[in-house]
């Protein structure tokens, strides 16, 4: 399993839990962003920038991502994207992305689009937070936990 991250939209405090997951399992984590990114110096941790453009990032990713990866992304479609390959998609906020609940998640955004292109303040997400940052961390920790498991049981 490798992890990849959706990173130009991934707050800080996520990739750094990711930077010290990639050494401590060891675990490829890989950031693919629209810009240059600085990562920690490890041979488990690697940045891909793509050129900038409307999905190329998340275009990169889904070319890349081999069944059983995990990818971490707020970007519902890409989750989408990323489920019908195989992979697992995870939210910034620790939610796993599923089969049971991403046409449901897509149908939302397309409805919120709507309201917004007719001039509707559908507002935004609320502000990231403390319980956000150790609900990822806790739902990062069961994924791996189980995959580990799991390879040891095959």
């Amino acid at each position: 399993m490798q992890i990849w991250v959706d990173a130009d939209a991934c707050p800080a405090v996520i990739k750094d839990i990711l930077y010290r997951v990639a050494d401590r399992v060891p675990l490829q984590v890989t950031l693919v962003a629209n810009q240059l990114l600085r990562v920690p110096p490890s041979r488990h941790i690697r940045s891909v920038q793509v050129p900038s453009g409307a999905d190329v990032a998340d275009q990169e990713i889904v070319r890349l991502l081999a069944p059983g990866d995990l990818v971490v992304t707020g970007d519902i479609p890409l989750a989408s994207d990323v489920l019908k390959k195989g992979g697992y998609a995870l939210n910034p906020r620790g939610e796993f992305y599923t089969n049971d609940n991403i046409a449901q998640m897509l149908t939302m955004r397309a409805f919120m689009d709507e309201l917004r292109g007719s001039g509707v303040d559908t507002g935004g997400p609320a502000a990231f937070n403390q319980g956000d940052r150790q609900n990822f961390a806790n739902s990062l920790d069961r994924h791996i936990s189980k995959i580990q498991r799991e390879s040891r049981g095959a």
